[in-house]
């Protein structure tokens, strides 16, 4: 079973999860005669519409590519989860309007036996639902699964806090349900907010992860061959499709063939592990004792006493047409690269003299 198949089977069994609910609640409901428990087994029926989402988004997100779309939709399941998140948002918004309502005008709950194994029911139900969509979301790496899991465990802790609070107004005649309710919908909310922020990341183009870029270096590194690798980008195009590109250091002597031979094994192995189409450009290493090779050792030497330069690789040499690059990756503390241009190309131009000198600033794009 795939990761698509996955979710499908993990949204169903939310969906069934709650159908099942809102069967028993309206069984119980229609032989105690009560309106209320009715109501909120159809209330029950409209919480699978998380999951009926999730399905819709998942679905949609397998359609193949096209000439419009020729990365295809896999970023469909980004909007999935940012509809399930604002259901959350609206739902602890509304709770709290509900609960700052009851704190100015507290009323007593009158509960039943026939309610309150109702709702202990709902309470186990939507925990257990809950804990198993969000931990396979997880698993899965599914913002929307997660949404949909956070929204029943939410329901689950709602009601909790209900019943809470009718019991202590029944023993001791307190009244805590607006101000439980206020403070748990101000969390939903919070939580909400927090759903929003990881599809929405994906979708602008988040930072790559520490962990997958050191891993990415690493194997690739590991190739006879490469003598460095630099300047990894990736764009998500939903979770199953990556586009990426890097550098790699080689030396000068290498022929084009090897180049083109080395360059397909990692790309190669890019898209067997990660599922990453990567573009692999190739830095040349001045090898021999030659102009070229002397430049680069003094230019490599005077960028690495520059404490604010956290990396220097791309140096490019040609005696023929007089010119000179480099690029270097800065840390923080630089803000303004044109200056940070003009002090490194003042400081390098005396060692080329007769060529024109250039300073590529590169910038890191994972955390």
């Amino acid at each position: 079973m795939d990761r698509s198949q996955e979710i499908i089977r993990t949204s169903w069994i939310g969906i069934a999860a709650n159908a099942l609910l809102a069967g028993f609640k309206a069984a119980v409901g229609v032989l105690a005669s009560s309106v209320a428990i009715v109501m909120d087994a159809v209330n029950n029926l409209s919480d699978a519409l998380s999951s009926v989402i999730t399905i819709v988004g998942t679905k949609l997100s397998q359609r193949p590519a096209d000439r419009k779309h020729p990365f295809g939709f896999g970023r469909i399941e980004y909007f999935s989860a940012i509809i399930i998140a604002v259901i959350v948002l609206s739902a602890g918004i509304t709770s709290l309007i509900e609960s700052v309502k009851k704190i100015f005008d507290p009323t007593k709950p009158e509960y039943t036996t026939v309610t309150l194994v109702v709702i202990v029911v709902a309470i186990v139900v939507k925990l257990i639902l809950g804990q198993y969509v969000k931990k396979k979301g997880e698993q899965l790496k599914s913002d929307a699964l997660i949404a949909s899991g956070s929204d029943a465990l939410f329901d689950a802790v709602i009601t909790l806090a209900t019943l809470i609070s009718a019991g202590v107004m029944l023993l001791w005649g307190v009244s805590l349900d607006g101000i439980l309710g206020a403070l748990i919908s101000l969390v939903i909310i919070k939580a909400g907010i927090e759903m929003l922020a990881s599809p929405i990341n994906e979708l602008l183009g988040t930072s790559i992860s520490a962990e997958l870029t050191n891993q990415i270096k690493k194997e690739v590194s590991d190739f006879e061959g490469v003598h460095g690798v630099y300047d990894l980008i990736l764009h998500n195009y939903g979770p199953d499709v990556k586009i990426g590109s890097l550098h790699i250091n080689v030396y000068d002597t290498m022929s084009a063939h090897d180049i083109h031979g080395l360059t397909r094994r990692i790309s190669t192995q890019m898209y067997e592990k990660h599922g990453i189409i990567m573009t692999i450009g190739v830095y040349a290493i001045a090898t021999g004792k030659n102009r070229r090779a002397e430049l680069q050792s003094k230019v490599m030497q005077a960028l690495a006493a520059h404490k604010e330069i956290v990396q220097v690789h791309g140096f490019y040499y040609t005696e023929k047409d007089k010119y000179l690059s480099v690029d270097v990756v800065p840390d923080i503390s630089v803000y303004d690269d044109a200056a940070f241009i003009r002090q490194l190309t003042a400081e390098l131009q005396p060692l080329a003299p007769d060529s024109q000198v250039v300073i590529v600033v590169d910038h890191n794009y994972s955390e």
